[in-house]
């Protein structure tokens, strides 16, 4: 249903734009809707929520595919691109409670010890496990739907965490009884974005989608896509990012965590964003930044972004990230 939910919301930005056209949608079901009894760091297949998509995009069957930013891997097979990133949702994540629970809050006074959280992401639990240790968290699958029902019908869980930006798409904010700040949990690379992947060679479809790029959500990020690249990262090891753009300012924040939250890492930094769009026609002009294709924004400004998540990755490493994502990629996959 939030797959369609936002499908929609882009085929009525792009019906709005170009009102002569017709869009047919085709519903798809995909590896990571069908597993719903494993963990998604537990599968090991990087491009759960893709692959049949850019199969039916490779074979002509459809022109674009809408997805969630943060389930693209941050390589795309060849061929492929993301031709528009649509302005982000709020990508904090929040706390749904159990109906009994309504008014409380993860802290210790309002919400028993050894009470249950329910969570997919390892990012999520890492951050909560150091924040919150008097709570335990357990894995819970599947979609919105599914997920709030396990929360409201059983007693397994006393709370949930989801990503905000999805309960607003589905109109379910009164749902959200904490919003997580970054001081509390940071989110996922590409967390409340909309991506609309297209096939690189096809100039109309790209420059019909291009319209509804968002410059400062690309610009954060292809910064958060960069540091994630840079890191080897995946949903298999907790990676957590906070960007901000402010005055042409990027600032990134970055951190890697243990699966126990014990040991981490967390840096920021910035650089300057703000530069001119300069007629850049020519041979360079399908230039991708971590799979992100944006001509109607500056390439110096694009580069720039990138460059800051590399460098705030080569940090990170140098402090011993690596180190870090080994152990929690053994362990998890253990």
């Amino acid at each position: 249903q939030l797959a369609r939910i936002q499908t929609d919301s882009v085929v009525k930005m792009l019906q709005e734009l170009y009102p002569d056209l017709c869009f047919e949608i085709v519903a798809m079901s995909t590896t990571g809707d069908k597993i719903l009894d494993t963990a998604l760091s537990k599968i090991g297949e990087k491009s759960l929520f893709t692959k049949e998509l850019e199969n039916a995009l490779e074979r002509n069957e459809v022109d674009l595919v809408v997805h969630s930013l943060k389930d693209l891997p941050t390589s795309l097979p060849p061929g492929f691109t993301i031709g528009a990133v649509c302005k982000r949702e709020n990508p904090l994540d929040a706390v749904v409670f159990h109906p009994k629970n309504c008014g409380k809050t993860l802290s210790h006074d309002l919400i028993f010890p050894h009470s249950v959280i329910g969570t997919s992401s390892l990012r999520r639990a890492a951050q909560l496990k150091k924040k919150f240790p008097q709570l335990e968290f357990r894995d819970i699958r599947g979609n919105l739907n599914t997920r709030l029902k396990k929360l409201d019908e059983k007693e397994d869980f006393s709370a949930i965490i989801l990503a905000a930006a999805g309960l607003k798409r589905m109109g379910w904010e009164n749902r959200i009884g904490q919003l997580l700040s970054p001081e509390d949990c940071l989110y996922a690379v590409g967390q409340g974005a909309l991506a609309v992947e297209v096939r690189a060679k096809d100039q109309e479809i790209l420059s019909m989608v291009s319209a509804l790029h968002d410059a400062d959500t690309v610009l954060c990020c292809i910064a958060e896509r960069a540091f994630m690249k840079h890191l080897e990262g995946g949903c298999s090891v907790p990676v957590a990012v906070n960007t901000l753009l402010k005055d042409g300012q990027l600032y990134l924040t970055g951190a890697v965590y243990s699966l126990d939250g014990c040991d981490s890492l967390k840096e920021t930094m910035q650089a300057s964003v703000n530069y001119p769009q300069q007629n850049e026609d020519g041979p360079n002009d399908d230039v991708q930044h971590v799979g992100i294709t944006a001509k109607n924004i500056p390439r110096q400004a694009q580069e720039a972004a990138e460059n800051l998540g590399v460098e705030l990755a080569s940090l990170l490493l140098s402090k011993g990230a690596k180190h870090i994502l080994s152990v929690a990629r053994q362990l998890n996959d253990a």
